[in-house]
């Protein structure tokens, strides 16, 4: 499958108005980066069954005392996951995506964890399964490793979404590591989004019902657009939030803005996950700059 031409347009236009506002505000990027940092691990975490709420997650990266005992495995798995989200965004620029930058991403996620199966990928007699899904057996990981990653970086023709879309499924269908591989595989969006100057993205756990479905889209029918979908939406929401701050937006909840505007909030709501109006969420409540002209008042 392959990205619409309209969604394709649609991201053009805001990647341009992104790029012509920034210069000068990359401080204000920075910050914006650096606060979505905890919503983006707690995310990430949840979808891999992570017992940690938003706050909590905020709690232990600032390193504030905490209101009950938490194990001290995901205390470890949201640390290092920000640290490996944060190298990742300061590298993205400068290194191609390599091999070698996936295995020292995975030694950062798993240091303190597992130090035996941290940095490398799996070896003989490491099976793993996803659900219903076996992959692929160990001796074969690394060389399907590099082929897509030849693919991803050969392939000049594809249009990058969907060529990120393509890699990470296959990666996740490799499954190369013992542990770590979807917040692996998510981090790696972000570094392939990233080279494309674009904004971080953030998968989230309220949605994962999609994103699994996306695997099993791929899986069974060699169907890519569930995912395209996935991220294309992420990017648009990710892209209208930077717009937002970048023209120095007062910003709104959107519950408010609908009463603003006299309209139903089922409906504006509806519009804000299509993407169809510059909607974004904040610590999962959805918001808007308050200029925004709906089309029941034009």
């Amino acid at each position: 499958m392959a990205t619409n031409n309209p969604i394709k347009n649609q991201i053009k236009i805001l990647k341009q108005k992104f790029d012509s506002l920034r210069h000068g505000k990359e401080p204000l990027l920075v910050i914006i980066d650096e606060v979505e940092i905890p919503e983006n691990v707690y995310n990430s975490n949840a979808i891999e069954n992570s017992t940690l709420t938003l706050k909590e997650t905020e709690k232990i990266l600032l390193e504030m005392e905490l209101s009950r005992d938490m194990s001290l495995l995901e205390v470890f798995e949201a640390k290092n996951l920000a640290r490996v989200i944060e190298y990742a965004r300061n590298k993205s620029e400068k290194k191609e995506i390599k091999q070698e930058i996936i295995l020292l991403l995975h030694k950062m996620l798993i240091d303190n964890i597992d130090d035996k199966i941290s940095g490398r990928f799996r070896e003989k007699g490491e099976y793993v399964r996803v659900g219903a899904h076996i992959a692929p057996a160990p001796e074969h990981v690394e060389i399907m490793i590099e082929g897509i990653l030849s693919e991803y970086t050969s392939n000049m023709t594809d249009y990058y979404i969907d060529k990120i879309a393509k890699f990470h499924l296959d990666f996740e269908t490799i499954h190369p590591f013992c542990d770590g591989n979807g917040r692996i595989g998510r981090v790696l969006i972000n570094y392939q989004i990233s080279q494309n100057g674009l904004p971080h993205i953030i998968i989230r756990d309220k949605e994962k019902q999609q994103y699994y479905q996306a695997f099993g889209d791929y899986r069974n029918n060699k169907n890519t657009k569930t995912m395209e979908k996935i991220i294309t939406l992420a990017l648009t929401e990710s892209l209208h939030k930077r717009i937002a701050y970048l023209k120095g937006e007062q910003i709104v909840r959107l519950v408010d803005y609908t009463k603003k505007i006299n309209k139903p909030a089922p409906g504006v709501l509806n519009a804000a996950r299509r993407q169809s109006i510059p909607a974004f969420r904040e610590k999962g409540i959805w918001k808007i700059g308050v200029s925004f002209k709906h089309k029941s008042e034009k």
